[in-house]
């Protein structure tokens, strides 16, 4: 269920102040213009980036790790800001039938997202690797998750015998194989046969017990 854009709706980050800033660049302003090169649908370059950011390679290396590195933290903050965009969205009162109503909002706003779509028009198997596999974009989605899970129960609006951080992964795995099938192997995204199963699962675990 991992996001990698933003609906042209959600404000992006304030860029860097001044193209080049040389000695004075600290970590987040390099995050800040690799984000605004990304949202603009442009592939990020590291030599590029450090150019237009006045320091050299190595210094850019230093602040942000590889361009893997970069474009994964770049990734799980549009991953959280669309997913928080989502939930403030969401109309149902709670328990599993607001879990649903969030998930979808989140995966339609990822279908919808430009930057999205140009990344993975372009680099297929960078976002695969970044985004499918363990990593930011993959913790962040979980801990989102959990979050709001762990509220539900909390609030006695959803009762579930296993852990929210286990429910979150599980979720997550589900909602990315049926989201991004196309990068899969399959034709369009199947967002109603994710949401499906999630209420499949929710709605087991929200049981009682059967006593003997």
């Amino acid at each position: 269920m991992r996001d990698t854009g933003v609906t042209n709706t959600v404000t992006p980050p304030r860029p860097a102040d001044g193209a080049r800033l040389g000695p004075a660049l600290t970590r987040r302003a390099v995050i800040d213009a690799a984000t605004q090169a990304y949202l603009r649908g442009e592939a990020v370059d590291m030599s590029a980036l450090a150019a237009h950011l006045g320091i050299g390679r190595s210094t850019l290396y230093r602040l942000v790790g590889n361009r893997d590195d970069l474009l994964a933290v770049v990734l799980a903050e549009a991953t959280e800001r669309t997913f928080r965009r989502a939930a403030a969205g969401a109309t149902a009162e709670g328990g599993i039938d607001l879990v649903l109503d969030v998930i979808n909002r989140f995966m339609h706003a990822v279908i919808d997202a430009e930057p999205l779509q140009a990344l993975c028009q372009h680099e297929p198997l960078l976002f695969i690797r970044l985004a499918l596999l363990p990593g930011a974009v993959e913790q962040i989605a979980a801990k989102l998750i959990a979050e709001m899970l762990q509220t539900e129960v909390t609030a006695g609006r959803l009762d579930a015998s296993l852990p929210a951080t286990t429910l979150s992964q599980a979720i997550v795995r589900m909602c990315d194989a049926h989201l991004y099938a196309p990068l899969l192997g399959g034709t369009e995204p199947e967002i109603d046969t994710a949401l499906d199963l999630v209420a499949a699962l929710l709605s087991h675990l929200n049981k009682p017990p059967v006593r003997a």
